[in-house]
């Protein structure tokens, strides 16, 4: 069993590396099993097809994701305004130092968006929708945004977060713009755009505009004390 399992762990990051240097579509799985050092029979045995492959990977990657969140949340002494803070800085970090995970999670988002949809279903190629990885990820794939909306009820409880702040609705709309953060990342840093906003500032102004939004700028205030006289 253990021999199994670090073969099928052999031919995923086999996978990885491949994908990542020439892209999905022009990696076969000739080369996939040429890398893995295995015979091309045998990785059929492991995974039905690229397709099938490729939502292992995008099942990993969801993995990752969740180990991300989690580490995040365990820290319990901090306010749920300073977690959803640690998680963008975490986030970033992983879409950076693991391009073609984070890839897979945001093409399995749109694949989500058309699988909900009768007609946009017809559409997916049925190597995906009979992978065993993809049956999995309709399970799993939320469990992220679980622990997310986790850290907003934190700091809604402990009132670092404005307490008229729907969780689900808070979460998903911060991770929406976590999304589109990773995606404007390359246009912010290509040296030939007119518009001026340094690279390296980007970030922090991200987390600060965040922080704004969720903690709210109505202060509370102590009533003011008015000292009458009866004469």
């Amino acid at each position: 069993m253990a021999g199994e399992k670090n073969k099928e762990k052999l031919i995923l990051d086999s996978a990885i590396s491949l994908f990542t240097t020439k892209g999905f579509q022009a990696t076969r799985m000739e080369d996939v099993a040429k890398k893995a050092g295995i015979s091309k029979g045998l990785s059929y045995f492991y995974y039905k097809n690229k397709e099938d492959l490729f939502m292992a990977l995008t099942k990993k990657a969801f993995d990752q994701l969740k180990d991300e969140f989690r580490e995040v949340y365990r820290n319990r002494g901090k306010s749920g305004l300073q977690l959803m803070s640690d998680l963008v800085i975490r986030i970033s970090a992983f879409a950076k130092t693991n391009q073609i995970l984070y890839d897979s999670i945001i093409s399995f988002l749109d694949l989500m968006k058309q699988y909900n949809s009768e007609e946009g279903r017809e559409g997916i190629d049925p190597k995906i929708l009979e992978s065993v990885h993809f049956q999995k990820l309709l399970e799993i794939h939320h469990e992220p945004a679980k622990l997310g909306i986790a850290m907003i009820s934190q700091g809604i409880k402990d009132g670092s977060i404005r307490p008229e702040l729907q969780p689900e609705i808070t979460f998903f709309t911060i991770w929406s713009m976590m999304i589109g953060f990773e995606k404007m990342r390359g246009p912010i840093e290509y040296e030939g755009k007119e518009i001026k906003i340094n690279p390296e500032s980007w970030e922090p102004g991200f987390i600060k505009l965040m922080q704004e939004m969720l903690r709210g700028t109505i202060q509370a205030s102590k009533p003011t004390t008015v000292q009458t006289s009866l004469f």
